[in-house]
């Protein structure tokens, strides 16, 4: 079963489905329709309304408002820590950047090299760092805020493929994070440069920041913006939203060498929440 929802992935034409299903998501009409879908999403996800800041599903103006929804305030209050999760998942993967190499699943790897599109400057800086991967599942909050307050100094959309990001792909799709969709969002923060990376999937509708809005798709070109001597700063505190995915994927955190270790409770498998601390 297996090789055939690996071999179904590699046929179909995946930014077409998703694109497709994109727009869909964003209809506001037929309300009953509409109304339909986010109680059946609802009912096979099990997922919490009682968290969101919005309970009433016929209050969402279209799936995609319904997916992104606000917490209700104190829905997750911040850790005293120096480093908190910074999104409701589950643990892909957590360790230790070996060189510029960094555990995929099942004895796959891949380069920061190759996730952050060859920026060779960029990459030195996560050499023997630390790196967490973090998966949305579809029955999750889907804003990502930030670990750590930071300072926004560049930005890099890399176009490529939409894979499926669950753990049957990572664990037979070779460099999976390296080659989906990506933007990769760079931040000076108190123990040096942070990467946090948000992949795309298959029916990803998009991405955004809360700085420029929908950032993917684009035009299928890298983008790369330097905010460096932007005339007006991005900075965003401790548990400040930083983007959202329109439909579930992954975020990965890089730090340098000698940033806050990881808890040692966190392994592949382990839930997250936002604001519990993730580092001490």
């Amino acid at each position: 079963m297996d090789f055939l929802f690996i071999a179904f992935q590699h046929l179909i034409p995946q930014h077409l489905l998703s694109r497709f299903v994109g727009w869909l998501a964003e209809r506001r009409s037929p309300r009953w329709l509409k109304n339909w879908v986010i109680r059946r999403f609802i009912a096979h996800f099990d997922v919490d309304m009682g968290e969101a800041a919005e309970p009433d599903p016929e209050r969402y103006g279209n799936f995609n408002a319904f997916f992104t929804r606000a917490l209700r305030d104190g829905a997750r209050p911040l850790a005293e820590a120096p480093l908190v999760c910074p999104a409701d998942g589950a643990i892909s993967q957590i360790g230790a950047v070996n060189e510029h190499s960094i555990f995929q699943a099942k004895g796959r790897h891949y380069s920061t090299w190759a996730l952050l599109g060859g920026d060779a400057e960029r990459v030195a800086q996560f050499r023997n760092g630390r790196f967490a991967t973090i998966y949305l599942s579809p029955r999750d909050y889907h804003r990502v805020h930030m670990p750590l307050a930071g300072r926004l100094t560049a930005s890099c959309y890399i176009p490529g493929d939409l894979y499926s990001v669950n753990n049957t792909t990572a664990e037979n799709v070779d460099r999976l994070f390296a080659r989906n969709e990506r933007l990769v969002c760079y931040f000076d923060t108190e123990f040096g440069p942070m990467a946090m990376v948000l992949v795309g999937a298959m029916i990803v509708a998009g991405i955004e920041t809360v700085w420029a809005g929908q950032v993917a798709p684009p035009p299928r070109q890298m983008v790369q913006t330097d905010h460096v001597a932007a005339p007006v700063a991005v900075e965003l505190a401790k548990g400040q939203e930083m983007g959202r995915f329109k439909l579930g994927s992954t975020v990965i955190l890089l730090l340098p060498e000698g940033a806050p270790a990881w808890l040692e409770h966190y392994m592949a498998g382990s839930p997250t929440r936002l604001g519990e601390a993730l580092a001490g």
